[in-house]
């Protein structure tokens, strides 16, 4: 194990940062471990064992993430991967929810790509979680969707800048992946059989798959600004009728 290489993944305790976070330690990184579950990332780092750490960040408190990118040092690799959703129509959906939901997915993004772009040494990094919700719309997910899209061209802007240090910025725009983010979803019936059935490659995303694109993306030194669809082919089709599934749901 190098000690000369140190990857942070913020939102690394459970889903695709987790399994993010180990595909990189077995590319040889020290890998930082940093969520807002501070008990669940020291178990993780725990899991993979000496020379791993773990922090608490909150990635909505700038002092949080500064002090986070502070304690680790310079790093060759962040993977950016908290955020949340919620579900209503805009009509009904109160503005604080709205505003929490961009809070983390697109202004916690926004932070950590701030203290990321000044912990990077030359050539590194940067690798943020979009989502299939970038570009194809879901009734019901204004705040996901608007927050994820803003995150496809934050991901562009920052690459612009970052290029003079050589530093690579790309995001990976996931379809329906099994993780506790979406476990709320899957328990909805006929959601899951909805997505399998627009994707063309027939199944739903683990968090494994979208790891080994994490790890192909720190390794493709003239690869930048790139949002990597990887969902099945989902983009090409369309996404489940998630209210008309809970309204069936009500029904019953």
């Amino acid at each position: 194990m190098s000690k000369d290489r140190t990857a942070v993944v913020v939102g690394g305790a459970s889903g695709i940062g987790w399994a993010s976070a180990q595909a990189l330690a077995a590319e040889g990184y020290r890998v930082a471990i940093a969520d807002r579950n501070g008990e669940g990332a020291a178990a993780r780092a725990a899991e993979l064992g000496d020379p791993h750490l773990a922090a608490e960040v909150d990635v909505v408190d700038e002092t949080s993430v500064a002090t986070l990118f502070d304690s680790v040092g310079p790093v060759q690799v962040v993977v950016s991967c908290a955020g949340f959703s919620t579900i209503g129509l805009i009509v009904d959906l109160a503005v604080q929810d709205f505003r929490d939901v961009i809070d983390v997915c697109l202004n916690g993004a926004f932070i950590v790509a701030k203290y990321a772009g000044k912990h990077l040494t030359e050539g590194g990094s940067l690798i943020s979680m979009s989502s299939l919700n970038g570009r194809q719309p879901a009734a019901g997910m204004s705040a996901y969707c608007a927050a994820k899209a803003g995150l496809s061209m934050l991901t562009q802007v920052a690459a612009l800048e970052f290029a003079p240090r050589g530093i690579r910025v790309n995001a990976i725009a996931p379809g329906f992946v099994h993780t506790p983010l979406t476990e709320g979803a899957a328990l909805i019936p006929g959601v899951v059989e909805e997505y399998v059935e627009n994707t063309p490659l027939g199944r739903a995303g683990t968090p494994a798959d979208i790891a080994q694109a994490v790890v192909f993306l720190t390794e493709s030194p003239w690869l930048t600004g790139e949002v990597l669809d990887l969902n099945g082919g989902a983009h090409m089709k369309r996404y489940p009728d998630l209210l008309g599934h809970i309204a069936k749901l009500a029904q019953q």
